[in-house]
């Protein structure tokens, strides 16, 4: 019988990392869908020969738009439970297993933080450290749930969660807009401690700090709240 698990991985021209990526989570066993959002180069040759589901959208819609296209797959394909896992190998996918477990323990969604274990605090960039805070402001004050690490991608939502949450935010506002649904709809949330990779290549592709307001605009104009 198939995995029920489904592991969601948007990607936008990660050419570089997507099948290493994707390597150090096959011995995990559960489904691997690969959403590819319009790359300007397919990542299809790197995967081809791997067992993963390939999804493509033919222009660059934004991670949201990605991540809701694998949340559709799995639902309908019976899905008890995803996991969002970024495309350039900055998750740890041992983590995994502990995000399952806190959903089979009670939580409906699960979202790693880097901000729970001084260790892992001490590894983020300090500009990087300033923008994260400036989205966890953001998010607090417009989702009134205050989270040590609001805008991580790595998280986990139960077949509950998956039923409740649909995004219409397509770009990087959609993790505030998870947050504000998870209120809405009354689901149990818990943060648990999780390290990123920051490599070079991370580093490289990083978010830059007028991102935070970018955010904030997107939210205010498509009232998502």
């Amino acid at each position: 019988m198939p995995d029920d698990v489904f592991i969601i991985i948007p990607c936008y021209n990660e050419t570089a990392v997507i099948r290493q990526t994707v390597k150090q989570l096959l011995p995990l066993g559960h489904q691997l869908v690969i959403v590819d959002d319009g790359s300007t180069q397919s990542p299809w040759p790197q995967l081809q020969d791997l067992p993963v589901h390939f999804l493509r959208h033919p222009v660059n819609l934004g991670q949201g738009a990605a991540l809701q296209t694998g949340m559709d797959y799995a639902k309908a394909r019976l899905a008890r439970a995803v996991i969002h896992f970024d495309a350039d190998g900055q998750h740890d996918a041992g983590d995994i297993p502990r995000f399952l477990a806190a959903l089979d323990d009670g939580a409906d969604v699960v979202i790693g933080s880097r901000f729970l274990r001084p260790e892992d605090v001490k590894r983020i960039p300090v500009t990087k450290r300033w923008l994260l805070q400036a989205a966890r402001i953001v998010n607090g004050l417009f989702t009134r749930v205050w989270l040590s690490d609001a805008h991580n991608g790595f998280r986990a939502l139960n077949r509950k969660a998956l039923d409740k949450i649909r995004l219409a935010e397509n770009r990087m506002a959609h993790a505030t807009e998870i947050i504000a649904q998870i209120r809405t709809h009354r689901l149990v949330i818990r943060e648990l401690p999780t390290a990123i990779g920051y490599s070079d290549y991370a580093r490289a592709k990083g978010q830059k700090w007028y991102h935070a307001f970018n955010i904030l605009i997107d939210l205010i104009l498509n009232k998502i709240l």
